[in-house]
């Protein structure tokens, strides 16, 4: 059994994300901004704690951490606003980072996106633009840091049903089902040949895909 700090634990891949952990034997503290979202998270099976991670410096955010065996980043403003955005997707995740290493936590798993590049192609004219560039950011600094991290690159997110099934590197846009990113969450903490890797994928189909976690470990 392992202790996770998932940050974002109301979003959409976070709450798929919870019950697995929990069947997998885990405890869960999902961090949440709005106390409404309580019920929510805690109907999954995780421990709610409300906290706000725009605001926390390192080390308040390192006495959140405390404990835990893992983190996972799910986080993110959600777009709009790109003050916002750089805020949340950039500056509060690097903080996760330092506040990790202050608290003793070493593996920690970024829910990136496919596209998240230095050469991500987005125009900074292009409301996107933002985004890219703050997930760029954070997950090179993720590499440049001692953490045991991981960085999952999944492309456009889908609500299809899960497959079990992912495709690594497509060519295409990537489209795969929340509900599968959430697996290769968990497969992801559970599979020590993942650290220190960026892993891009997709559902694809049935001929260019396999099971998640013979994907993870190669």
């Amino acid at each position: 059994m392992s202790r996770i700090i998932v940050f974002g634990g109301h979003g959409r891949i976070a709450l798929l994300l919870a019950p697995l952990l929990v069947a997998n034997g885990d405890e869960v503290t999902a961090v949440i901004r709005n106390p409404e979202h309580i019920a929510d998270v805690e109907a999954t099976g995780g421990t709610a704690l409300v906290a706000d991670v725009e605001t926390m410096d390192a080390a308040a955010l390192a006495e959140v951490i405390r404990g835990h065996d893992a983190i996972v980043w799910s986080a993110g403003a959600g777009g709009g606003d790109p003050e916002r955005t750089y805020a949340v997707d950039r500056d509060a995740a690097i903080r996760t980072m330092y506040a990790a290493l202050l608290a003793g936590v070493s593996r920690y798993v970024m829910v990136s996106w496919l596209g998240s590049k230095a050469d991500h192609g987005v125009p900074r004219d292009d409301s996107f633009f933002a985004y890219a560039d703050a997930k760029w950011a954070a997950d090179e600094h993720l590499r440049g840091t001692a953490l045991e991290g991981t960085i999952l690159g999944p492309g456009a997110l889908t609500l299809d049903d899960p497959t079990g099934r992912i495709e690594l590197d497509p060519e295409d846009r990537g489209a795969v089902s929340r509900a599968d990113v959430a697996a290769v969450i968990v497969a992801a903490l559970n599979e020590p040949l993942t650290i220190g890797r960026t892993i891009r994928f997709g559902n694809g189909t049935a001929e260019t895909s396999e099971p998640i976690e013979v994907a993870l470990a190669r």
